[in-house]
C-alpha cells in the first residue's frame, strides 16, 4: 500500500467512521454496529472505497491484541476470586451448553467435519462483550440481578475466547496433515511455550517496568508496554499459538503489578482506535450478494442462533443465578446474539482450513445482524416481562449487632472512611451496602458491623434499629437512591440525625426539600484542599490562602442556601450564580485592603 493509497484509505475510514458511529451511538444501537456499518459501506460490497481488505484486516487484527491484553490486565485475582461462583458456574455452563447444542447441530445437520464443529459450537456460543455492557451501563442495569450475572458470564466467554483461538491452529495442523489428532510435538510446544512466557514474565516483568519507570516518561512507557505486548504475541507466533493468546497472558501476569492502571491508560488509545479498525474491516468482510442470493439461509441461521441461545440462557439464569423468569428473559436478551470474538476464531478457522470461505461468509453475516438485532431485543425484552428490576442477587443478611449509635448506608470510598474513624474511637455503628461484591471485598480486611441489605427498605432500617440510633450517614454513590432512602428516613424516624452525602448542587437542593439540613458535597472539600494547594504553589503566604479558602467557604455555604429557595427557576439561578460572583470578588478586594493596610500599621 503506498503513501498516495495509504492517506486515501484512513481518510476514507476516518470520514465513515465520523458519520456512522455517532448515529448509531445516538439512535443507542452501540458504537460497534457503527464501525460494523461503516465497513460494509466502504467495503466491496457496497461503495468499493476501499479495495486491499487483506491488508487493513492484517493491520486491525493488532486491535484484537491489545484488547485481549487489557482484559488480561483487567482480571485481578481478587475480582476473580470474588465472582468465582457467577463466573465459573453460570459462565461454563452457558458456554458448554451453547457450544455442545450448536456444535451438535452442525455437525448432524450442516454436515461438518468434527473439529470444525467445535470450533463453530464453540465460537457461537461467545456472546458480545462490547455490546452487552454497553447496553446494561446506557440502560443503568449493569448493577441489577441480572446486569451482574450477564457480567459474570461475559467475564467468562472472554477467558474461553482464549483456548479456543489457540485450539485453532492445532486442530488446522492436524487437519493439514490428515491425522485423526493433534500432533503431540504440537501440544508440547504450546505448552511449553505458555510455561516459558508465564515463568519469564513473573521473573522480569516487573522489573522492566520498574527500570523504565525511573526514566518519567510517558513515551518511553507506552513503547514499553507495547513491546512487551507485541514481543509476546511474536513469541507465541514463532510457535506457532494464537498471538492473541500471548497478549491476554502478558496482561494477566501486569493485572496485579503497581503499573497496572498506567498500563492501560497508556494502551487504551491505540486500542479503541485498532479494535474499531478491526470491527470496520469485519463489516468490509460482509458479503451483501450472500443475502440477496440466500435470505432464508441467512435468516434462518439468525433466528436459529438467537433461537437456541435463548431456550437455553432464561433456564440456566433461573436454574442456576437464581434470576425471576423476567431477569432471566432479559439475559437470555444481552446474550443470544454472537460476539466479537466469534469473528477472531472464525477468521482464524478459515486460514488454517477448518472452514471454506463461503461457511465463514454466512456465519459472519448471521453474527453481524444478530449483533444488530441486541439492542431491539433488549427493549423487546423489557417490554414483554413488564416487571421491574430488583436488585438484591441474594437474600439480605440477618443483622445481629449491638444498639448502633450511628448507621451508614453504603460502604464505598466515603462510608469506609467514615467506619474507620468511628471504629477507631470505639463508636458502634452498623453499616448496610447493597453490593455483594463490596461487602464481600470489605470483610476480606475485617469488619463484622457490616451486612449486605438495602437501607432503602424499611424492614432493614429496623432489623438495624435505627429507632435506637443517633446519626444515619447516607453515603451511597447513587442519588436517587439517596434520595429515597433519605425520604424514607425522615418519614419514619424524624428524630434522627442525617448526614448525607450530595453529588453536586442539585442533589443537595432535593436532600434539603427532604430536610437534611446541610448535605455533605462529595468534591466540595476536597476541591477547596486542592485550591489551597494550587495558591500555595503560587508563593501566596500560608495565612492568607487560609483566609481565602474560608471566605470561599462560608460564602459559598451561603450562596447554597440563597439558591435553594430558586432552585426550581434557571433565570433566577443564572442571576444568582452571577451575583455570586460579583459578591465574591468584592469580598476577596475588601480583604487584601484589609491586608495591606495591617502590613502597613506593622
Amino acid at each position: 500500500m503506498d503513501g498516495h493509497h495509504f492517506l486515501e484509505t484512513a481518510v476514507v475510514f476516518l470520514l465513515a467512521t465520523v458519520v456512522a458511529v455517532p448515529l448509531t451511538k445516538r439512535f443507542r444501537l452501540g458504537a460497534v454496529l457503527g464501525y460494523l456499518l461503516a465497513g460494509v459501506v466502504i467495503g466491496p460490497s457496497v461503495l468499493g472505497l476501499v479495495s486491499d481488505t487483506a491488508g487493513v484486516a492484517t493491520i486491525s487484527d493488532f486491535g484484537v491484541v491489545l484488547m485481549l491484553f487489557v482484559i488480561g490486565l483487567e482480571l485481578s485475582p481478587s475480582r476473580l476470586w470474588v465472582m468465582r461462583r457467577a463466573v465459573f458456574g453460570s459462565g461454563s455452563l452457558q458456554v458448554l451448553a451453547c457450544g455442545l447444542a450448536i456444535g451438535a447441530m452442525g455437525y448432524f445437520l450442516f454436515g461438518l467435519t468434527w473439529k470444525a464443529a467445535v470450533i463453530i459450537g464453540g465460537s457461537l456460543a461467545l456472546s458480545s462483550t462490547a455490546f452487552g455492557l454497553q447496553i446494561l451501563a446506557e440502560r443503568k442495569e449493569a448493577g441489577t440481578v441480572y446486569g451482574r450475572q450477564a457480567f459474570a458470564i461475559l467475564l467468562f466467554q472472554d477467558l474461553a475466547a482464549i483456548p479456543l483461538i489457540a485450539a485453532v491452529p492445532l486442530l488446522g495442523g492436524a487437519l493439514a496433515r490428515d491425522t485423526h489428532a493433534p500432533d503431540i510435538m504440537s501440544v508440547i510446544r504450546v505448552v511449553g511455550t505458555i510455561f516459558a512466557v508465564i515463568v519469564g514474565g513473573r521473573l522480569l516483568l516487573r522489573h522492566v517496568f520498574r527500570f523504565v519507570a525511573r526514566a518519567k516518561s510517558t513515551e518511553v512507557f507506552t513503547a514499553t508496554a507495547l513491546l512487551v505486548v507485541m514481543g509476546t504475541a511474536w513469541l507465541m507466533e514463532l510457535a506457532g499459538i494464537s498471538t492473541t493468546l500471548g497478549a491476554f497472558l502478558a496482561g494477566l501476569l501486569l493485572a496485579d503489578s503497581e503499573y497496572r492502571h498506567e498500563l492501560e491508560s497508556n494502551i487504551e488509545p491505540f486500542k479503541g482506535l485498532l479494535l474499531g479498525l478491526f470491527f470496520v474491516s469485519v463489516g468490509m468482510s460482509v458479503d451483501l450478494a450472500l443475502l440477496v442470493a440466500q435470505p432464508l439461509m441467512v435468516l434462518g441461521m439468525v433466528a436459529l442462533l438467537l433461537t437456541v441461545k435463548a431456550l437455553l440462557i432464561v433456564p440456566l439464569g433461573k436454574l442456576v443465578g437464581g434470576l425471576t423468569s423476567a431477569d432471566s428473559v432479559r439475559l437470555a436478551a444481552v446474550l443470544a446474539s454472537g460476539g466479537e470474538f466469534a469473528f477472531v476464531i472464525l477468521n482464524l478457522a478459515q486460514q488454517n482450513r477448518l472452514i471454506d470461505d463461503s461457511q465463514r461468509n454466512l456465519m459472519v453475516m448471521a453474527i453481524s445482524l444478530s449483533m444488530a438485532l441486541t439492542p431491539l431485543l433488549v427493549l423487546a425484552a423489557s417490554r414483554l416481562v413488564h416487571e421491574r428490576v430488583r436488585k438484591p442477587d441474594r437474600a439480605f443478611d440477618t443483622i445481629e449487632a449491638d444498639t448502633p449509635r450511628v448507621i451508614i448506608a453504603g460502604f464505598g470510598r466515603m462510608g469506609q472512611i467514615v467506619a474507620r474513624v468511628l471504629r477507631a474511637q470505639g463508636i458502634q455503628f452498623v453499616a448496610l451496602e447493597s453490593s455483594v461484591e463490596q461487602v464481600e471485598t470489605s470483610r476480606r480486611f475485617g469488619g463484622t458491623s457490616l451486612f449486605f441489605g438495602d437501607p432503602g427498605r424499611p424492614e432493614m432500617l429496623r432489623a438495624a434499629q435505627a429507632d435506637k440510633a443517633e446519626v444515619f450517614v447516607i453515603a451511597t454513590d447513587d442519588p436517587e437512591a439517596n434520595i429515597r432512602t433519605a425520604r424514607l428516613v425522615r418519614r419514619q424516624y424524624p428524630n434522627l440525625k442525617i448526614v448525607a452525602r450530595a453529588r453536586n448542587r442539585q442533589h443537595a437542593f432535593r436532600l434539603m426539600d427532604i430536610g437534611v439540613e446541610d448535605p455533605v458535597r462529595e468534591t466540595f472539600y476536597s476541591s477547596l484542599e486542592m485550591t489551597r494547594h494550587v495558591l500555595e504553589s503560587l508563593d501566596m503566604p500560608p495565612e492568607v490562602v487560609e483566609a481565602r479558602i474560608a471566605r470561599f467557604r462560608k460564602h459559598d455555604s451561603q450562596v447554597l442556601r440563597a439558591q435553594y429557595l430558586v432552585y426550581d427557576d434557571d433565570a433566577a439561578l443564572m442571576q444568582s450564580t452571577k451575583d455570586a460572583l460579583h459578591d465574591l470578588q468584592q469580598l476577596f478586594e475588601a480583604d487584601a485592603v484589609e491586608e495591606r493596610v495591617r502590613e502597613e500599621d506593622h
